[in-house]
């Protein structure tokens, strides 16, 4: 399988594809002042103690309070097992551990979804290249993502050498295949030493702080994710890729002829068509081969998806035939779409009536196989008695959708639109294709007047830093007969709407 991994960066935000076999598989992006906070360690103060929910809630300075389980809490090491996780094991009760205005160091696992606050976690670990550094831990695990059982015997041993002259437990991540002696010991000490400081920090630090700050989207991504495995990563951004390479240079050296800059003059999502997948992927319908479609319907509670026969209906004589090569390939793409819109929580799929249980079955493990794929965890079940598949994947952030959008006020909330800021992020690689083209001398950028209250209020300089890029003169204005997700480019003199010719999908408003 051919993977790539693409990075568009600007001042305003950041977007990761990651492509496979020239598909969009996944996407990730990270704006300037959202504040994410999964992997961030912070020193929290116990807020409520609640015996009946086996859970605490944990004030870490934001907003909203954490949420921590008992099964959450750390326990010591000896009652782990030997792969390096504390799973499986029974918690002592929330009651007898915590207390109300204790002080306790949580991770975050998860961002604040929703009117639900983050959820934490005093099992702490620290991600780097190749290890995931446990402090409370003398274990040592190795992923299960590395298969050959001689691979994994080499590195136990090796990773169990270091751990045992030292302090805390590690687990090999998939990067470390093939790691050396040497490249071990110099993160496990790079590691151990990050620990040291948090710990200083905490303990000088007063409650509620953060004490430590995860990587960004950029950085995260590079260090988790770009191995062998990738044929290439490439960013549009000069700072970015700069950055980039120098981190493979210091860790995977073998790597870096991988590494690549796009100095096109468009737009990279553009240049590799990403950008239509990414409009397309916010479609409640999506096609498929067989002729039939599914549908994609997310709710508060859980996400919904639908098989349709559609076209393939009408093909041949062999109905269940069709139903089951339609139900086989919905179970691959409805695969697909769950990590590419990051969907998380639980899902329920009806797929198409099939009276043959082996039938049945065969869409079951189609689904797992494809699932597979997913860096998420899921989980299905069995076929139910009405033909539903129930699922969950792992839900860490909201959705792209929510991420994106806001509930719509003129159709009181049963739809969603563009926020101001992702329409002045459209109106701006608009423009730089304006430019890029080179036809435009003047043009008129019309929004609703909450868009144009934004610029106004946040992103002063846009324009004129716009207009020196494109070389050409920028004017805004506001009408209050706009949708608030719309904006109009007029070009000119006799302000001719050339709209269409620079935005990637016109009237893209999500529904």
């Amino acid at each position: 399988m051919r993977r790539e991994i693409l990075i568009s960066a600007s001042a305003g935000e950041s977007w990761v594809a990651l492509r496979e076999d020239g598909r969009l598989a996944e996407l990730m992006f990270d704006r300037a002042g959202q504040d994410r906070v999964t992997g961030d360690i912070f020193l929290g103060v116990v807020e409520a103690v609640l015996p009946g929910l086996q859970a605490v809630f944990v004030d870490i300075g934001r907003e909203k309070a954490a949420f921590l389980h008992a099964s959450d809490l750390a326990r010591d090491d000896h009652e782990g097992g030997g792969d390096g996780t504390r799973r499986g094991r029974s918690a002592p009760p929330v009651q007898e551990v915590l207390s109300r205005g204790q002080e306790i160091l949580v991770k975050v696992t998860k961002e604040a979804i929703s009117t639900k606050g983050p959820r934490v976690t005093t099992q702490i670990s620290l991600p780097g290249r190749f290890l995931v550094y446990i402090p409370d831990s003398s274990q040592v695990g190795v992923s299960r993502k590395i298969g050959h059982q001689s691979e994994r015997a080499r590195l136990r041993a090796m990773a169990r050498e270091v751990v045992d002259g030292g302090e805390g437990g590690v687990i090999v991540r998939t990067a470390g295949e093939e790691l050396t002696e040497e490249k071990l010991k110099r993160e496990y000490r790079r590691l151990h030493r990050s620990w040291k400081a948090i710990e200083r920090r905490a303990r000088k630090a007063e409650a509620p702080t953060l004490v430590h700050s995860e990587a960004k989207l950029i950085s995260g991504v590079i260090r988790d994710l770009f191995t062998s495995r990738f044929e290439s990563v490439t960013s549009d951004n000069r700072d970015v890729h700069s950055q980039i390479s120098q981190y493979v240079r210091a860790f995977a050296p073998e790597l870096i002829d991988r590494v690549h800059y796009f100095g096109g003059a468009g737009h990279l999502f553009d240049d590799s068509g990403i950008a239509d997948e990414v409009q397309r992927s916010f479609q409640p319908r999506v096609d498929l081969p067989s002729g039939g479609y599914i549908v994609i319907e997310q709710t508060e509670a859980l996400v919904a998806i639908d098989v349709n026969s559609g076209r393939s209906a009408r093909r041949g004589r062999d109905p269940d035939r069709i139903i089951l090569k339609t139900n086989l390939d919905a179970a691959g793409e409805i695969a697909t779409q769950l990590r590419l819109r990051d969907i998380g929580g639980i899902v329920v799929i009806d797929f198409i009536d099939m009276e043959d249980a082996e039938d049945r079955q065969r869409v079951l493990l189609e689904l797992r196989s494809h699932l597979a794929r997913d860096r998420a965890r899921t989980r299905t079940s069995q076929v139910s008695d009405l033909g539903l598949i129930e699922m969950t994947r792992q839900r860490v952030r909201p959705s792209i959708m929510h991420s994106l959008t806001e509930e719509c006020a003129f159709c009181e909330g049963s739809g969603r639109l563009w926020t101001a800021e992702t329409i002045v992020r459209e109106i701006e690689r608009s423009v730089r294709r304006a430019g890029v083209a080179g036809e435009e001398r003047r043009l008129l950028v019309c929004v609703h007047p909450r868009t144009a209250l934004h610029i106004l209020e946040k992103e002063s300089r846009l324009l004129d830093d716009l207009a020196r890029a494109a070389g050409m003169e920028l004017h805004l204005r506001d009408d209050p007969l706009m949708r608030p997700d719309q904006f109009r480019l007029l070009s000119g003199r006799a302000e001719t709407d050339v709209t269409g010719r620079y935005r990637v999908a016109e009237g893209a408003s999500a529904r």
